[in-house]
């Protein structure tokens, strides 16, 4: 079963990401050592496999 969007802007808040807003539903990522990812979709969408794997390398990235 896919994991929420929700789900997805909570693992980027925790790993010390700012929602820089967007337009429509696209929320841009940023963190202060570099890592960008935009997140697309409502809240409560299930995260297409694409958003759940850019999550993962940015939140890594973020943590070199």
């Amino acid at each position: 079963m896919p994991r929420k969007v929700r789900q997805l802007i909570a693992d980027l808040e925790q790993a010390g990401f700012v929602n820089r807003g967007g337009k429509g539903s696209d929320r841009n990522f940023i963190h202060p050592k570099g890592p960008r990812v935009t997140v697309s979709g409502g809240a409560g969408d299930d995260a297409k496999h694409y958003q759940e794997r850019d999550v993962k390398r940015a939140v890594a990235a973020a943590k070199e």
